[in-house]
């Protein structure tokens, strides 16, 4: 039988042809989400397509295949809608203050759209805005942190070179300045809100976040930086909900019956689980730290979620409802005077 998905064959095809290693069954099942027997039927019907097709046989006896270049043909020149994806993750990084990596996704997107024929160039830009005004990139709210451009480009070079670097950063709490420290730079984690470096501290033993905001002074050194032996970024985030590393906890949310089909469109937590209740409510369970930022996220949802544990969240939340309450108390009794 044959594979008959066009989609995925030609994305097949031009992943082979651009990976110098090929691919591998294993390889294109994971990918392609298919079975073992469907990832053999998906390379065959390349091989009868393009017959130029590389085996490579590794020294464990795996075989792996690829494309020379140009095999593809035409079917690498770029659509409309890559080059508007380009122009997508472009906004989205110079919005939070990433112009280097804005600037390097718009040089891309220009270099491909030479590729493409005169007719669609012409109407390339109305479509990339119409597009962009529809994922609302174009006029993306909310208030952001403004980085300074020679912090992200030296943390950036200081990852990709692998070295330590000394700093000056002002905690983001106390307002105290630490100078000279020692950090073994892993990640940048950018996005919406708050932005951090996770680096490892030599002071500290451990691995830490630092607020990007408060770098005050960064020098890259000559000497070379190995990460942690087993640390695993991926692994080290799903500790918490958001970004702050602290003691895990087993946690269960429910949503009100009103709530349930909305809450149950949300990833909370890589683990979570989700239990549909006999009256209509839906319970969530998973493990993580962060309280502060899980008050931060469940008063979006007001009075339609309980949180049934830990006691320490909802200990958390009701000072968060105090505090938050006690300056509206003094403006009211202000305006009431």
């Amino acid at each position: 039988m044959r594979y008959g998905r066009l989609t995925d064959l030609v994305r097949l095809a031009l992943q082979m042809q651009g990976r110098a290693d090929g691919l591998s069954l294993d390889d294109i099942g994971a990918t392609f989400e298919v079975s073992r027997r469907t990832a053999e039927r998906m390379r065959d019907a390349i091989k009868d397509a393009l017959p130029q097709i590389e085996e490579i046989n590794e020294p464990s006896g795996r075989k792996r295949w690829r494309l020379p270049p140009g095999a593809t043909g035409r079917l690498a020149d770029p659509t409309v809608e890559d080059i508007a994806a380009l122009h997508r993750g472009a906004e989205l990084a110079r919005q939070n203050g990433d112009i280097t990596t804005s600037d390097n996704l718009a040089t891309l997107s220009d270099r491909l759209r030479a590729r493409l024929p005169g007719t669609m160039r012409t109407r390339l830009e109305p479509d990339i805005a119409a597009l962009l005004e529809a994922d609302g990139v174009a006029l993306r709210p909310g208030p952001r942190e403004r980085i300074p451009e020679e912090t992200l480009n030296s943390l950036r070079q200081a990852i990709l070179a692998g070295v330590w670097i000394k700093v000056d950063h002002r905690a983001r709490a106390s307002g105290l300045l630490s100078s000279n420290g020692r950090l073994g730079p892993l990640a940048m984690l950018l996005g919406e809100g708050r932005q951090y470096l996770v680096a490892y501290s030599q002071w500290a033993k451990n691995v830490r976040l630092f607020a990007l905001a408060g770098f005050e002074k960064i020098e890259l050194t000559n000497e070379s930086f190995e990460r942690p032996k087993g640390f695993d970024l991926s692994a080290w985030m799903q500790r918490s909900f958001g970004i702050w590393q602290e003691d895990v906890y087993d946690v269960i949310w429910r949503f009100t019956p009103a709530a349930a089909a909305d809450a149950r469109q949300y990833l909370f937590h890589p683990t979570q689980e989700m239990t549909d209740e006999p009256d209509g409510s839906l319970t969530v369970r998973f493990r993580a730290g962060g309280l502060r930022e899980m008050c931060w996220h469940l008063f979006r949802w007001g009075q339609q979620v309980e949180v049934i544990e830990p006691q320490i969240l909802r200990d958390t939340m009701n000072r968060h409802l105090v505090d938050a309450a006690h300056p509206l108390k003094i403006c009211v009794e202000i305006k009431a005077e």
